[in-house]
């Protein structure tokens, strides 16, 4: 007997009804992905309020590496709770603040001495970490990336790169944000598909300084070392390379966000590590206190101390409850070695992504690093058209068949897993088997 456990269709009656009440009184932007209405959930497994069970690949858009209701974390947001929930930690600071920057700044690569802020959200972050590093440049320019997502606030939309449905018909947007090729090799945006395409995309930038932007304005520049809402684009290690190669030769700040890719997920705490990057500044969010609202830049101590006295702050940041869940969070990865388990999980999906592919015509790229996999449905492999209908489809069949995936991309054709790194082999096996049955029954019909 598998996990997945259906007792009702989809909306079950229940589930209907909140559903229902929803429409009257939440905002039609706030659509709902999942026909359902969470009642609990532990680990991988989420029960809905009709007795339905389903196993999570989403983890909540990447913020439960450590599963939901990891009991550790539980516990420690429940004595903090009892002890107290708010004071402002610029009015009246608390320990666990301070026990976690030290914590992350230990932890982020790179030599030197290193400081860390704490923030509600990755786009709060995005938008602090332009101002450390404005502060200390004396700059206001920035370079982002086509494909690139960063938030939803004004500068993090400005940042992103993609229009609907985060941008459009939210303008003016913010000035001074020039936006340049990333190293979507299987995409390639300079149209060479070969080796040096991602080296070119690199190359591209140091043209930016001559036909858009003068190096000497520039403040930042920010990138995702791998994209995630961009479609999981995994780049060649010497795009990211050349890049922080750039920005060091210009004295621009190197922003690494590593907001869905950060605290484990490829098997590394931070992406970057793989490519043997060392960022001046990293953005982190999401998985850092299982899905409690959290964020932090972790960055080096000259331009983390470039900001006047109180001109970095906000009343919730930091908050003693999301700190609680954060520090047990990293007790989670550490003493369950959630990093082994990210490769470990990450190469079962790769091997069955494979497998799939050879069999359905429709997958035309499987990538991803560690436990940050993806597919990208085309509707022909040679003219890679992307197939965004039929990836909804697909992850509509997944749903009613008890796994809950979620897609990506500048296509919307990408098929995207961040579920928890505690899920059980016989778990992700039964969900995996799910989405593979979906493929089957839509290739059928096609």
């Amino acid at each position: 007997m598998g996990a997945i456990v259906r007792r009702t269709a989809l909306p079950g009656p229940r589930s209907q009804s909140v559903l229902a009440r929803k429409e009257a009184v939440v905002p039609g932007a706030l659509s709902v992905y999942a026909p359902l209405v969470a009642a609990r959930a532990e680990g991988a497994l989420v029960h809905d309020i009709d007795g339905n069970t389903f196993i999570d690949m989403s983890g909540g858009i990447g913020c439960l590496n450590v599963g939901h209701g990891a009991p550790a974390v539980r516990d420690a947001i429940a004595d903090q709770a009892g002890r107290f929930t708010h004071t402002d930690f610029t009015v009246i600071p608390y320990e666990a603040y301070v026990a976690l920057a030290e914590r992350l700044v230990a932890i982020a690569p790179g030599t030197g001495a290193r400081k860390a802020a704490f923030f509600n959200s990755g786009a709060e972050a995005v938008e602090n970490a332009v101002k450390f590093a404005r502060a200390h440049t004396g700059r206001q320019a920035l370079i982002a990336f086509n494909g690139g997502f960063h938030g939803r606030t004004l500068l993090a939309m400005t940042l992103t790169s993609k229009t609907h449905p985060y941008k459009a018909g939210f303008g003016p947007f913010a000035p001074e944000v020039y936006r340049a090729p990333y190293a979507y090799c299987y995409r390639c945006p300079l149209g060479l598909h070969h080796p040096e395409c991602g080296v070119a995309c690199a190359d591209a930038v140091e043209e930016m300084f001559t036909t858009q932007v003068a190096a000497e304005s520039v403040a930042a520049l920010i990138v995702e070392p791998i994209q995630g809402e961009g479609g999981f684009v995994v780049p060649p290690a010497a795009f990211l390379q050349r890049l922080e190669a750039v920005c060091r030769r210009h004295g621009i700040a190197f922003i690494a966000d590593e907001v869905q890719t950060g605290y484990g997920r490829t098997g590394r705490f931070f992406a970057c590590e793989h490519f043997g990057l060392e960022p001046d500044l990293i953005v982190v969010a999401k998985s850092m206190a299982a899905g409690m609202p959290l964020s932090g830049v972790v960055g080096r101590a000259e331009i983390m101390d470039a900001p006047a006295d109180s001109a970095i702050g906000g009343t919730y940041v930091g908050n003693p409850v999301a700190l609680a869940a954060a520090n047990a969070v990293l007790d989670e990865i550490r003493g369950r070695d959630l990093l082994g388990a990210a490769e470990r999980i990450g190469a079962r999906i790769r091997a069955r992504f494979l497998d799939m592919q050879r069999r359905y015509p429709v997958i035309g790229d499987v990538r991803g690093v560690g436990a940050m996999m993806a597919m990208e449905l085309v509707q022909d492999r040679q003219t890679r058209t992307p197939a965004a209908e039929l990836t909804a489809r697909v992850l509509r069949r997944a749903v009613e068949g008890g796994a809950i995936y979620l897609r990506a991309g500048i296509h919307g054709n990408v098929i995207r897993v961040l579920v928890p790194l505690v899920i059980s082999e016989d778990e992700l096996d039964e969900a995996l088997d799910v989405l593979d049955g979906a493929l089957a029954a839509e290739s059928a019909t096609t």
